[in-house]
């Protein structure tokens, strides 16, 4: 009976991955490590292509290493903390992607002493869980906090954290301060700069790039723990993906947003703007249904706190894998949490915000992009109410 709408697809996952928007790129075939004129021509290539994101960043284009995607860029960064001498902390907040969180475990197992960061109702680390975290963990020396969840859309502020991480390191040894980008660049206003973070990660699928190409911002070069043939500086070994590179750069000259919101001016910017309109549209939907819960609860009235591209919501009595199933039967692609995680049953993100077992099993995540529009927003709510008529 639920087929009764017309079963066209409408792809409600784009923090899973975006739909790729760049055409096949013909990059130099040449190895750019290669001395002869064909590696030369794929290393400006890659050069090129480094500019390129230097630029839609407003980064010094030294610092930007070319990676396999996130979780790489989150794993070099995180796994240096294995090279140091000194018995410092690394801590990260409890609601980190899962390359974070289990490369916390790893790290733990070696040896290396690590804390975790509670967040609020929300999902997101504050100025006072972070100041509390720093006083329990006075030893802290690297610390991961995620820009924007990848489950719920909560936005951290970045700055409030530089600046208690800045002043409880004055005078003391220097704290590493890491940052997960993949879901904040090309979504929200982003600064790296100003932010002064000493490194970060971004992934291009996320943002219509091609797969298998990232990343790695560092203000300082780190020795890493594992390395491979010196290439991109003997920060991340092996051939680097110049048609990878290229793509990536091309999106994130499309998409990024790297002003603050008093500049927004250009065109992803006014992509930002259709977004927030598209999410309200969505949000005032759900709240009217009499079996959803949106999560966190607050999400409705804060709205400047969460990203406009991915909402958590749950439906009484219905698990979250069967509302996925079922509108997916609809036409309508949504997930039940991180696609790094779709195989594991537990919600730990969910979990460490205080969210209640029977909430976390009832949860879906729904994420739009850039190319979603108000009639597909609609047409998503017709079918989770016809959905909810029968289950």
């Amino acid at each position: 009976m639920l087929n009764k709408l017309p079963v066209k697809r409408h792809y409600f996952d784009w923090a899973a991955s975006a739909p790729c928007e760049t055409p096949r790129l013909c990059a130099p075939f040449g190895n750019p490590s290669s001395l002869h004129s064909e590696g030369r021509a794929a290393k400006q290539s890659l050069e090129d292509a480094r500019g390129h994101c230097a630029v839609a960043l407003n980064v010094p284009p030294e610092k930007l290493f070319f990676t396999s995607g996130g979780t790489e860029s989150n794993s070099i960064a995180l796994f240096s903390v294995l090279t140091r001498k000194s018995s410092g902390r690394i801590i990260s907040s409890l609601t980190e992607h899962s390359s974070v969180r289990e490369g916390m475990a790893s790290i733990e197992k070696m040896g290396k002493p690590v804390g975790r960061i509670a967040v609020d109702s929300s999902g997101r680390v504050n100025a006072q869980t972070l100041t509390k975290a720093l006083a329990q963990y006075s030893d802290a020396r690297f610390i991961s906090v995620m820009s924007v969840n990848n489950e719920t859309g909560a936005v951290t502020d970045i700055p409030s954290l530089r600046d208690v991480i800045r002043n409880q390191s004055a005078g003391n040894a220097p704290v590493h301060f890491h940052c997960d980008l993949v879901q904040a660049i090309g979504k929200i206003p982003v600064n790296i700069m100003d932010w002064d973070i000493d490194s970060a990660s971004i992934s291009a699928h996320k943002i219509g790039g091609p797969r298998g190409i990232g990343l790695l911002y560092l203000r300082r070069p780190l020795e890493i723990f594992y390395s491979g043939g010196g290439q991109e500086k003997g920060i991340r070994g092996g051939t680097e993906n110049t048609g990878g590179a290229a793509g990536l750069a091309c999106c994130l000259e499309k998409y990024s947003l790297s002003k603050t919101k008093e500049q927004i001016t250009n065109d992803s910017d006014e992509q930002y703007a259709r977004a927030k309109t598209r999410w309200k549209r969505l949000i005032s939907g759900l709240c009217g249904m009499k079996r959803c819960v949106l999560i966190p609860a607050e999400r409705a009235e804060c709205e400047d706190q969460f990203s406009p591209y991915i909402l958590q919501a749950a439906f009484s009595y219905v698990p979250g894998e069967v509302m996925a199933r079922a509108l997916d039967d609809l036409g309508f692609a949504v997930s039940t949490g991180s696609a790094c995680s779709s195989s594991s049953p537990q919600r730990p993100v969910l979990l460490a915000m205080g969210v209640s077992e029977k909430l976390q099993m009832e949860g879906i995540r729904i994420s739009q992009g850039w190319s979603t529009t108000e009639e597909e927003i609609d047409l998503l709510l017709e079918a989770i109410t016809e959905v909810l008529k029968f289950l």
